[in-house]
């Protein structure tokens, strides 16, 4: 993982710290990673991870800034189910970091962020710096996105806030969880470690199990509907639950709609999913919404949106809601949506939920409907015209048949027809709070939690959303993590174009006008020559059929050499006519 450089030197330890007995409650809650950028206001504790734990977990990930610290934990989570450390300086470290919490706390995964402080105690600050980076209370900046915080005074209360914060953020639903140490309490000499908390005397609170009275009533609905619809939204990475899920819509012959704002959740080409992931309904799964008699949304993003587009009033017949969103809604952010309606709303994990449903019916081991083969092989020589997003997704798709690939993130152009998602790693989802710039941190989190499983992690990014957090890249080639992005470069914030066009129409003004302010060009920005400034094997600008042929090729030998690259794709502009209506709807 670390080169030389990132190697300490023997160390002796021989006067110990408060600092110490953080660092040592990290290694104790198995977190293998902490990721930071470095700050004063935990100098102490920093050097206990340097210098007293040495080379022991957790190893330190180097970022060049707090945000990608955060999007990096986020990714790993996204992958993994569970959480990696963050320290955050100070709370100008926290406000850099917002963002990207705010995107984990949507996305509902957890991650253990640890801030600091200079000294609570004002005879204690050094003049001026201290006084910048102290806070009465320091969290405030981000509670209404964070899951439970504290800000501890003493060195007891700081290794039981660890532990509680461990265990709050491993609760379902899960979202990140923030401690902020006080710099005295790190600085102090302490004659011994303390006993640290029994993690097997704080386990993860359990979900109460699903009873058997709402899976027989769950059934009976299933059983009475002709055309039941399953919405199928966060759910696990588990192979058996993916498989059960297919048990069950196979059972029922249900219809399936999944989402590509979330990771994969069921097979893509499947006889019974309809229509395409998307960020927006599509007309087809529109279609099956309206000709359902059950609709059941499983841990689905936004059901009262997906209803009132797919044009579904108040007076459907009969609605299922599984989640467990209520317990993390709060009055700051609307990001638990519209209040959706629903005959039966069940506070329960999803994938529980199916998991009893298959045990209630029976239904176990089913001989599954065997998907169809993979889409013929794209010929690139074949192909004239610039490139396109779709010639994008058929070129890579083409390049990748052989490799077990992870799509970590897809831009908000991809196009679900695209999409031939068959396990539950083969997507991993967008990023929560619809932001710019968690792209390559996130890809980077994801591809080191793929490290060792024979999957190959492949981003495809906006140009925007890698400019943004373009520098989380040297952390991949710092630490050695093998990963390929492609930037979909189309030299815009397109996303925007799309709505000034709108906005033009409407007001009868010049649609020529949509670029202003939104194109990037005029200089054109040498994204490779970016990605090759920190080390990575960069290709690009690359236009042509043939050029990107040859080029993914190159570049997919180098990342399974161990190589992080990244390719800049020039792109002809344009959105499927799905994604630009629901953008833009009124």
């Amino acid at each position: 993982m670390h080169d030389d450089l990132d190697r300490p030197l023997a160390c002796d330890v021989t006067t110990l710290y408060g600092s110490d007995a953080i660092g040592r409650m990290l290694r104790h809650l198995n977190v293998p990673f902490v990721a930071l950028n470095p700050g004063s206001s935990f100098r102490g504790l920093h050097d206990s991870l340097v210098n007293d734990l040495g080379n022991r977990n957790p190893q330190m990930l180097l970022c060049l800034h707090e945000e990608h610290a955060v999007a990096i934990a986020h990714g790993w989570a996204k992958v993994t189910g569970t959480p990696l450390a963050v320290i955050l300086h100070a709370n100008v470290g926290l406000m850099h970091a917002a963002m990207a919490l705010y995107n984990a706390w949507c996305d509902r995964v957890p991650m253990l962020v640890y801030g600091a402080t200079g000294p609570v105690d004002a005879d204690k600050r050094r003049p001026w710096i201290d006084w910048l980076h102290t806070s009465r209370d320091q969290a405030a900046i981000v509670r209404p996105y964070v899951k439970w915080d504290d800000q501890p005074a003493s060195l007891a209360a700081s290794l039981a806030s660890m532990q509680r914060a461990a265990t709050i953020t491993q609760t379902a639903p899960k979202a990140p969880t923030y401690v902020c140490f006080d710099v005295s309490v790190q600085e102090q000499e302490i004659d011994a470690i303390p006993a640290l908390p029994d993690a097997a005397k704080h386990p993860v609170p359990q979900l109460p199990q699903v009873a058997e009275a709402d899976a027989t009533r769950i059934l009976a609905l299933l059983r009475e509907a002709d055309r039941p619809v399953f919405l199928v939204g966060r759910v696990s990475r588990d192979s058996d639950d993916w498989d059960r899920r297919v048990d069950l819509a196979e059972a029922f012959g249900a219809r399936v709609l999944t989402d590509i704002k979330t990771a994969a959740a069921f097979p893509t080409k499947h006889p019974l999913h309809a229509g395409s992931p998307s960020y927006f309904l599509s007309a087809e799964a529109s279609k099956v919404i309206v000709e359902a008699d059950l609709l059941v949304f499983f841990d689905w993003v936004d059901p009262a949106g997906t209803m009132k587009q797919a044009g579904v009033d108040a007076a459907f017949s009969k609605v299922v809601n599984v989640t467990l969103e209520p317990l993390l809604q709060n009055g700051w952010s609307l990001d638990h949506q519209a209040q959706p309606q629903s005959d039966f709303s069940l506070l329960a994990d999803p994938d529980a939920v199916i998991a009893a449903l298959c045990k209630a019916a029976g239904i176990s081991g089913q001989e599954k409907t065997s998907l169809p083969a993979p889409a013929a092989a794209f010929d690139p020589t074949a192909q004239t015209g610039p490139v396109t997003i779709d010639a994008l997704a058929d070129h890579l798709s083409a390049r990748l048949v052989g490799y077990d690939a992870t799509l970590m993130r897809l831009t908000l152009s991809w196009n679900g027809d695209k999409c031939d998602f068959r396990t539950p790693l083969d997507y991993l989802g967008y990023d929560g709070g619809a932001g710019i710039g968690s792209g390559p941190g996130m890809a980077v989190g994801s591809a080191l939690a793929l490290q060792g499983s024979g999957r190959l992690p492949v981003a495809v990014l906006g140009d925007g959303d890698f400019l943004m957090g373009a520098t989380a890249i040297w952390t991949a080639v710092h630490h050695s993590v093998p990963m390929l992005i492609v930037v979909a470069n189309n030299r815009s914030y397109f996303n925007d174009e799309v709505h000034q066009e709108r906005v033009a129409r409407m007001r009868d003004r010049p649609v020529e006008n949509k670029h202003v302010g939104q194109a990037i060009t005029g200089p054109d920005i040498d994204i490779a020559a970016m990605a090759r400034a920190q080390g990575a094997t960069a290709f690009g600008p690359v236009e042509g059929h043939a050029a990107l042929d040859d080029v993914l090729s190159q570049a997919l030998d180098r990342v399974t050499a161990g190589g992080t690259v990244v390719i800049d794709v020039r792109i002809a502009q344009g959105y499927s006519a799905a994604m630009t209506e629901g953008m833009t709807q009124e």
